[in-house]
């Protein structure tokens, strides 16, 4: 089968709800990781067969064709064309797996896999909610599927929580875990680990290039001390991704374009898989389509030198590490969306530029990442470093 290969991946320091990032419309945001994958490979734009953009919300400025929209907005000729996908916050990681089976099928050779959020300028459900305040029709969730599920509407939320049940976390194991993902985003922060990663952004008093929700002083006091989602549980704000703003992106070429255009790859799609299971609890998906990617792989966990698991929530990585049997020190190495963000339709783009980064500043191989996503769907990617 032929290769797919990943040249350039990058993405936008996140920006906190209203935060930096919140002058920026969300096309030129997305423009901006777009060109910087050109300028870093000194790809020819001329020669570009294809964007794919990742995007959740598409209602407001991202709305009518928005992976268009950036494509207007960047140094990419208009003869390029886009296409905007959903697939919820695995929408940026399906956008590398659509670019990688473009390429491997031969019908395409150099394909950019995005992805762009501004939750601040498009807020979460507003292209729900804008329906349900007009009075026009009964939303996304049919009677027909309220009964064949027998519930009144999905919720992430009862989700995580009914996965903190299912596994046995309490708040104090969650609180840990989201304590430990600022510990990590911050070292890597002060360390200059995002450096290489990150497409800087111009912003009020300079250039936006450290992720905006990293809580340096937080212990585990302060976390436990916010508020329960509900009365009762173990969700809360700070053992849950954060709301973000940010752009991703990642280059995707054929075997046949790196030789045509001399470019370096920095990883090699190894496999990847997208399955779906239960959209009730909605979140556990990925250790299904975790054990998928690896046998199809033909690999065992142990040979992972790295994982990237959306952090979500907390008990979303941390089910994952146990139903997996994977290693904790291997997982989430510069922090997560706890810490970091989760810019929705960015997340999973962005998620490759830090893993596939982080396996070559350690001298590692192997990585994987894995999101979960609405409806109870969840994408995996393997990937090795070059």
């Amino acid at each position: 089968m032929a290769e797919a290969y990943i040249v350039e991946a990058v993405r936008t320091a996140g920006g906190r709800r209203n935060g930096k990032l919140a002058g920026w419309h969300p096309a030129d945001m997305a423009a901006e990781t777009l060109n910087a994958l050109v300028d870093r490979s000194g790809i020819d734009p001329v020669s570009i067969d294809d964007v794919i953009l990742g995007c959740v919300t598409q209602a407001g400025e991202q709305a009518f064709a928005f992976g268009r929209n950036a494509v207007l907005a960047s140094k990419l000729p208009d003869s390029v064309p886009a296409v905007t996908i959903d697939r919820q916050c695995g929408s940026s990681q399906q956008a590398v797996q659509f670019a990688a089976q473009a390429v491997m099928s031969g019908t395409q050779d150099i394909v950019i896999a995005a992805g762009a959020e501004s939750m601040t300028r498009a807020p979460m459900f507003s292209n729900i909610a804008l329906h349900q305040k007009a009075g026009i029709g009964v939303g996304p969730i049919s009677d027909r599927i309220k009964r064949r599920y027998g519930v009144e509407s999905f919720s992430q939320f009862e989700g995580a929580e009914m996965m903190a049940k299912k596994y046995g976390f309490d708040r104090e194991t969650l609180d840990r875990f989201a304590l430990e993902s600022h510990r990590r985003a911050a070292a890597a922060t002060k360390s200059g680990a995002f450096a290489d990663e990150i497409v800087p952004l111009a912003v009020e008093g300079g250039a936006h290039t450290t992720d905006e929700g990293i809580r340096y002083d937080a212990s585990l006091e302060s976390i436990a001390a916010v508020k329960l989602l509900r009365e009762g549980g173990v969700i809360s704000a700070a053992n849950a991704s954060q709301i973000c703003d940010g752009a991703s992106a990642a280059l995707v070429v054929s075997e046949k374009a790196l030789k045509e255009h001399k470019l370096k790859p920095i990883a090699r799609i190894v496999e990847f898989a997208v399955t779906a299971g239960d959209p009730v609890i909605m979140l556990e998906e990925p250790i299904n389509a975790t054990r998928r990617a690896l046998a199809k792989a033909g690999m065992s966990i142990d040979k992972i030198d790295l994982y990237e698991v959306n952090e979500a929530f907390a008990p979303v990585p941390l089910a994952w590490l146990q139903a997996i049997g994977a290693d904790p020190a291997k997982l989430n190495v510069n922090g997560g969306a706890i810490a970091l963000g989760h810019p929705l339709g960015a997340s999973g783009a962005k998620l490759m530029a830090t893993l596939i980064h982080a396996l070559k500043a350690r001298g590692k191989r192997y990585g994987l990442q894995t999101m979960c996503e609405g409806g109870g769907v969840a994408n995996v990617a393997i990937v090795e470093a070059l």
